[in-house]
């Protein structure tokens, strides 16, 4: 009965095992693995803006950002934005 128990737990591990291996082979061919379907696991991708003083990058919606010839310029604090507007001055 002990024999029984313990092969049986064995075949539970090995199962086990070999389920995850087959799940980093599909997740890395690019699928999704098993049982993790569902849209609340994925991750969202966002859109970033890169601070043009010292390459940080930023969400927009949480950055200090001024108008610009071109659109926006976002910035990660108040000493980029003070830099770059120095270095804007001198060069117009």
């Amino acid at each position: 009965m002990l024999r029984i128990a313990l092969l049986l737990i064995l075949f539970v591990l090995l199962a086990r095992a070999f389920w995850r291996v087959v799940d980093n082979i599909i997740e890395a061919a690019g699928g999704q693995p098993r049982g993790r379907r569902s849209a609340a696991n994925v991750p969202q991708s966002r859109q970033m803006a890169r601070d043009p003083v010292c390459g940080t990058f930023v969400l927009p919606e949480r950055a200090i950002s001024i108008p610009d010839g071109r659109g926006r310029v976002y910035f990660c604090s108040d000493a980029c934005r003070d830099t770059y507007r120095a270095r804007a001055g001198r060069t117009a």
